[in-house]
């Protein structure tokens, strides 16, 4: 029973990452129509870490873990790292949570946001949400090089390659009829985004044993802000800024449900579940993403492109497929 409870909870959070995430997408879209790129994403990842530090001491998390003992929520070890390191089973609590810290602001959140809001200025957003998609299989190879028990299979690697067959037919494209001619440097720009989060993924995955999931996402998010507030300060000194309406109702979603509540789910998940598993949600949000961008903000998308995005969802599938969904072994369950 407890395990089908578990099983269950990791479905529904899941289910609602995806929803969530799905969406986001659109949502950025919106908030560029007053806010510019690189101020959005420092005041998104400033309100969703002031939010997520305001509730720790409620929760009872601290920030830094616990020596010897996990502290509540606190990620389990990691299965199969390398002796010594902070993911290997007898080391948990020892590791150093300000390199979790560095490594997750700078590569799940800094760069990769930075780069995602500058493309969406013309990059439709189910286009987006595509291309990031590739992230599971740059996850794939990552973990195949750091994480000694989420070893690349052939099936993974057959995978890995029909998505990256699914981006060469969409760049085959020509990706100036979706939005203009800054449509295909900027797509090709965005790429870089899911590579940067792959590593921040598999990072954190080998070195966050005994760091809470809420201070894996917010201490980031808050070095995140204040170093992108330091680039829009220079980068966007007299654009115009729109804090009402819409884009005030989707920089406070992006910040509260997409940051705040979504990024310690998947940072909890990740404690239980294989980074490369975790990460299959990647070929679901492209289809709430596809179908919002579609119906909401009127995004339109050639024959070519379509089936470009379905190899790139579809050898995520296979991929992660391959890798399979169980949890990471009895060591990288969480105790409750």
């Amino acid at each position: 029973m407890p395990d089908r409870r578990g099983r269950l909870a990791n479905y529904a959070t899941l289910g609602l990452l995806t929803l969530i995430w799905g969406t986001t997408w659109a949502a950025i879209r919106v908030g560029l129509r007053g806010i510019p790129p690189f101020t959005g994403v420092a005041l998104r990842f400033a309100i969703a870490a002031a939010a997520l530090l305001a509730v720790a001491p409620a929760l009872g998390v601290r920030l830094r873990g616990a020596a010897a003992v996990p502290a509540a929520g606190a990620m389990p070890p990691v299965q199969g790292g390398a002796p010594g390191s902070a993911g290997s089973a007898g080391s948990a609590g020892s590791a150093a949570p300000w390199r979790v810290w560095l490594v997750n602001g700078l590569m799940t959140f800094f760069i990769p946001y930075g780069v995602l809001y500058w493309a969406e200025q013309w990059v439709p957003s189910g286009l987006a949400a595509v291309l990031f998609a590739t992230s599971p299989l740059w996850v794939a190879l990552a973990a195949h090089l750091a994480l000694p028990a989420e070893r690349l299979r052939a099936a993974t690697a057959a995978g890995v390659l029909v998505g990256f067959a699914g981006v060469a037919v969409i760049f085959s494209e020509d990706l100036r009829a979706l939005g203009g001619p800054r449509v295909v440097g900027a797509a090709a720009v965005l790429l870089l985004s899911p590579l940067c989060s792959a590593v921040g993924v598999v990072a954190v995955k080998r070195w966050g044993a005994g760091v809470p999931p809420l201070s894996v996402a917010a201490v980031p998010m808050a070095l995140a802000a204040a170093a992108m507030g330091c680039v829009a300060w220079f980068a966007e000194r007299g654009q115009p800024l729109r804090f009402a309406g819409w884009p005030l109702v989707a920089l406070l979603y992006l910040a509260l449900c997409g940051s705040a509540l979504s990024f310690t789910l998947y940072f909890w998940l990740l404690g239980r579940l294989p980074a490369t598993s975790l990460s299959l949600i990647n070929y679901l949000i492209p289809i709430v993403a596809l179908t919002i961008g579609g119906t909401a903000l009127g995004e339109s998308f050639t024959a070519r492109t379509l089936a470009g995005s379905a190899l790139v969802v579809g050898g995520v599938a296979v991929a992660m497929r391959a890798r399979g969904g169980r949890p990471a072994g009895a060591a990288s369950r969480r105790r409750s």
